[in-house]
């Protein structure tokens, strides 16, 4: 059978930290049979280099195939030496590119990383919104949906809804969690009994926002659980009736799938991919970026109107069905053939 490396930040063994994709295909690849090296857990971003390169150069003869988790920013460096690795190794190496700050990265360091994305037998993404990025730098990129063990998650149509809001992502400028208070504010002045949840790992702004939800009065009303197990995220996320998401970017969240899984219908930014993901009035309702205002009138909307939440919280929850590992693997496998037979080819679009 085919060897494979998932090679990234694989940081969701330890306490506090969320899973990545790379390292929940490769536990999905695992339980199905494959052999499958996952690399690396370190939190430490140089000493995550130094074992990733360890592990690639010391098990190669186990891997047939490097699936290469592509982000944005500091992270670059490892992708760079492991892709560079892989290609030296005789390694497949498969890009899988995430994050919606990718346009902006391959913008500023055009040379960068197009000398990485050049080294890809294949390159996969989430969504159509970084397909198209990479296609206007020459690339072709096929498009596997990031993937959801749907069975976790329990599906509640929700009809008429109660004014409990669920926020979750980390607490970081780029997901503006600000914002979320100010919604619940201007929700709150048409219906007192309103409450947010906001949950995630602290990554540099809770305290500002804690400091925000005092200022605005809202203390009794936001509840802060932090990091969220996966028993706690389908607690939290079955006691509230809407899912708010107010990122400034973003491309495929995981988030916005899970709350459509477990029947949330979806108020978010359409930011990044999100409008590839979610038809807006269908399977989400769609705002501008930092339109407090207009998220909130939304709100207002779908806890008046109990066909529109219907209609979002089945058709949601269709949607996340299209992740289920059921629906992914026999992608990915195709993609694995492919790759080995070579009959995909490079990444990179040379005609």
């Amino acid at each position: 059978m085919i060897g494979l490396a998932f090679v990234g930040p694989m940081l969701g063994r330890h306490s506090g930290y969320i899973a990545v994709m790379g390292e929940i295909l490769g536990d999905l690849f695992t339980g199905a049979g494959y052999p499958v090296v996952l690399t690396s857990r370190f939190r430490s971003r140089s000493l995550r280099l130094i074992d990733l390169s360890k592990t690639l150069i010391r098990r190669h003869r186990e891997i047939d195939i490097q699936i290469l988790q592509v982000y944005s920013g500091l992270s670059f460096v490892g992708e760079d030496v492991a892709s560079w690795l892989g290609q030296r190794l005789g390694q497949k190496v498969i890009l899988h590119v995430h994050g919606g700050a990718i346009p902006e990265f391959l913008g500023r360091y055009p040379r960068w990383g197009l000398r990485v994305l050049k080294r890809a037998h294949a390159i996969v993404c989430p969504s159509p919104f970084l397909a198209r990025s990479l296609a206007s730098h020459g690339f072709r990129c096929q498009i596997i949906p990031n993937v959801l063990d749907l069975p976790v998650y329990p599906f509640r149509l929700r009809r008429q809804l109660t004014p409990r809001l669920f926020w979750m992502r980390a607490f970081h400028p780029a997901y503006n969690p600000e914002m979320a208070l100010r919604v619940l504010a201007r929700v709150r002045k048409v219906i007192p009994e309103a409450t947010l949840v906001m949950a995630g790992p602290d990554k540099g702004t809770r305290d500002n926002v804690r400091r925000l939800s005092h200022d605005l009065g809202l203390d009794a009303a936001v509840n802060f659980p932090g990091y969220l197990n996966m028993a706690a995220k389908v607690r939290e996320g079955d006691a509230a009736d809407i899912f708010i998401n107010t990122n400034h970017v973003d491309n495929m969240p995981v988030s916005i799938l899970e709350a459509c899984a477990m029947g949330l219908p979806v108020v978010t930014t359409n930011v990044g991919g999100i409008p590839d993901l979610l038809d807006d009035g269908e399977t989400g309702i769609l705002v501008y970026d930092n339109d407090d205002q207009a998220m909130a009138e939304w709100i207002l909307r779908l806890l008046r109107n109990p066909e529109l939440a219907a209609r979002i919280s089945a058709n949601g929850r269709t949607l996340a069905e299209r992740s289920s590992w059921e629906q992914v693997r026999p992608q990915w496998e195709r993609l694995f053939s492919d790759v080995m037979s070579q009959s995909y080819g490079k990444g990179v679009d040379i005609s």
